[in-house]
């Protein structure tokens, strides 16, 4: 690779190994798991309005699920990991905090 002027070595980091994976702008897994739900839906009961309800509420969730993840692309790894950490830590200001 080329030195800068500095002396440091400087290394390029290619986007598609540094951007979160999304789908159509949302969290893919949150995405695909919305989209088999609402298919689910619209192919037990078999009717027009379950059809309708089924593309209402997968549109709508994406639509939300787009706002989370323009918010924070990563915000389901972070909320996961703070639900399995949550019986370890206390909600308090710091450790030595007296009760």
């Amino acid at each position: 690779m080329a030195e800068s002027a500095s002396g440091l070595q400087r290394n390029r980091i290619h986007r598609a190994l540094s951007r979160p994976n999304l789908l159509m702008g949302a969290d893919r897994e949150l995405v695909l798991l919305t989209g088999l739900a609402a298919v689910i839906l619209i192919f037990v009961v078999l009717t027009v309005y379950s059809v309708l309800f089924g593309v209402a509420v997968w549109v709508v969730v994406v639509g939300l699920l787009r706002m989370m993840a323009k918010a924070d692309p990563l915000m389901r790894q972070v909320y996961a990991r703070h639900i399995s950490y949550k019986h370890r830590y206390k909600a308090t200001s710091s450790p030595w905090r007296r009760y």
